[in-house]
């Protein structure tokens, strides 16, 4: 089982504190795959409004947010 698998898995658990647990582990791990992809995208050429469409965000959003990495 993955760790994405086994967090999402724990996420649905009855237990609130294992619940949110993995629901705070899942949102860390989200945020990071976002940030790798955003760095792939921006290495291909792709502009901030191509970035920001495919993450249903605006341009300014996903600018502020990566602009200065």
């Amino acid at each position: 089982m993955t760790e994405a698998t086994d967090l999402a898995a724990r996420a649905g658990d009855r237990d609130p504190r294992v619940g949110l647990r993995a629901v705070a582990a899942l949102r860390r791990l989200l945020e990071q795959l976002e940030a790798v992809q955003v760095r792939n995208a921006r290495h291909q050429g792709w502009s901030w409004q191509e970035i920001a469409a495919e993450l249903g965000v605006s341009r300014q959003a996903v600018h502020k947010k990566y602009g200065r990495q």
